[in-house]
């Protein structure tokens, strides 16, 4: 049974099964590296930039942008080594199966849904606050509490009604990005291209009429001394604040899953990858430098810091009202990022079958997994509808630095039992690049709270269950291997 339970998948298969064209190839280099931008920029750099900066590190907050984006552009260069080798649907979970066997594939892909499921979740929530202060900017009202607001607050380790009844904006928003994605990927992409062609150009504003109004003073100290508790300034709050702001980095790897439907996966879907990381970690870092240079550090603890340090110079008020649009078109690509990447997650479980062969199918006429795309449509709503944001993201953090250090040791795990697989792209330096990967997003995991990784256990027992009685019986690998 132990053995079975750690069954490897052929590379070659793999690679076999990303020539299929049961998804549509309509994504080119630049597409992908949209896709990952869109994944990306969004909650980081419009919430937490300012939060991670008044609470942890102050100005410094750049260092911590650097150290966080160096830890994963280190998996992004497994990532990408993987991506060249297989191109498929599935990104750590696929990759998992040809490395590390089937029974940690299956925990990664469980995990997965943390990350995906859970971050749509967490930012439909975000947009659905960011719809309100734009209705209030114009003079609209808003939906009353009881239809804007989560039932449910997490409070001292126990959850405290609010006496609303649900987050009507955050479903609504979520059901809309379905539809978008049950059309087809293709759709999709240009949706997703247009939003993030709006959000990188507000971005830009903003560093680039910012950096006239920059009071260097404000920098002074760029890293200020710790306050005697841990985390709390000096170099241990720049630590603590680069593991607050890796949720600003979640969205790399949905590129991954998309590689089934890529023009050309070999040389694309790298491209993708580290494109999106390089182009989103430069402008992380002018904004937060920008951020604090307009506004003193301890203002920034708001959850609309841009708007805030904008608000705090007359002659910038003129682009509070493009930031919210922003922010909003910002959040909503990253809903979009979030959910193509989940169904194809549930899509590469139930070809494999560990899922239900429903998940596997794809729509006659628009060539997208739409049975997938429904269901994590019809979870991520009434999550994102009755669970606090606070609650959401500790748990889409824990998740992705698993599914982030698995990918790492799989590269060298498959280096040296697969020495002469063809790869297509090859990460620098594999030990140390895999190495200094698994230590960074290993740092960040451990500084997460204990509450986080009872829940992770929680999580993943419950997984082990359902791959008792439904994968483990009908895995597709395990049925052929046995005869």
């Amino acid at each position: 049974m132990l053995k079975d339970l750690f069954v490897t998948k052929p590379i070659q298969e793999l690679a076999e099964a990303g020539s299929s064209h049961e998804l549509a190839r309509t994504l080119g280099p630049g597409a992908l590296t949209a896709i990952g931008v869109g994944g990306i920029i969004g909650t980081g750099i419009f919430v937490l930039t300012g939060i991670a900066a008044a609470k942890f590190a102050g100005p410094a907050i750049v260092l911590s942008f650097i150290l966080a984006g160096v830890g994963c552009v280190f998996a992004g260069l497994c990532y990408a080594e993987f991506a060249a080798m297989m191109p498929v649907s599935g990104s750590a979970y696929a990759y998992s199966y040809a490395t590390l066997g089937e029974f940690i594939a299956w925990f990664i892909g469980w995990n997965l849904v943390l990350e995906y499921l859970f971050a749509a979740s967490t930012v439909a929530v975000g947009w659905s606050r960011y719809l309100g202060k734009f209705l209030e900017s114009i003079g609209l009202p808003f939906l009353p509490d009881a239809l804007s607001r989560a039932p449910l607050e997490f409070v001292d380790n126990h959850f405290v009604a609010t006496g609303a009844m649900i987050n009507l904006p955050a479903v609504i928003i979520v059901a809309v990005v379905t539809a978008i994605l049950y059309v087809g990927i293709h759709g999709s992409s240009i949706v997703n291209n247009i939003i993030v062609a709006i959000k990188v150009v507000v971005v830009l504003l903003v560093i680039g009429f910012g950096a006239l109004y920059v009071t260097p003073d404000y920098w002074h100290p760029f890293i200020p001394p710790n306050t005697g508790e841990t985390g709390h300034f000096g170099w241990s709050g720049v630590l603590r604040a680069s593991g607050v702001i890796f949720f600003a980095y979640i969205g790399f790897d949905a590129v991954s899953t998309a590689a089934q439907e890529a023009k050309h996966p070999q040389r694309d879907v790298p491209i993708g990858i580290l494109g999106s990381l390089i182009i989103c970690t430069v402008l992380y870092i002018a904004m937060s430098a920008v951020l604090t240079g307009l506004l003193p550090y301890p203002k920034l603890d708001d959850a609309a810091p841009v708007a805030t340090a904008l608000l705090a110079h007359p002659e910038l008020t003129w682009l509070t009202r493009p930031v919210i649009l922003g922010a909003l078109a910002g959040l909503t690509s990253v809903i979009l990022v979030m959910m193509l990447a989940q169904s194809r997650i549930f899509y590469a479980m139930s070809r494999d079958g560990l899922l239900p062969k429903a998940f596997g199918k794809t729509h006659p006429t628009f060539k997208t997994p739409h049975i997938a795309t429904v269901v994590t449509g019809v979870f991520a709503a009434p999550i994102g509808g009755l669970f606090p944001i606070g609650l959401l993201g500790e748990l889409v953090s824990i998740g992705t630095l698993l599914a982030f250090i698995v990918v790492c040791i799989g590269v060298v795990v498959l280096r040296y039992t697969k020495p002469d697989a063809p790869r297509p792209f090859k990460a620098p330096a594999p030990w140390i690049t895999s190495f200094a990967g698994v230590l960074f997003c290993g740092a960040m995991a451990v500084s997460l709270p204990k509450d986080t990784w009872i829940r992770l256990v929680l999580w993943t027992a419950l997984g082990v269950v359902i791959y008792a009685l439904y994968g483990y019986r009908y895995s597709t690998l395990r049925r052929r291997t046995q005869g």
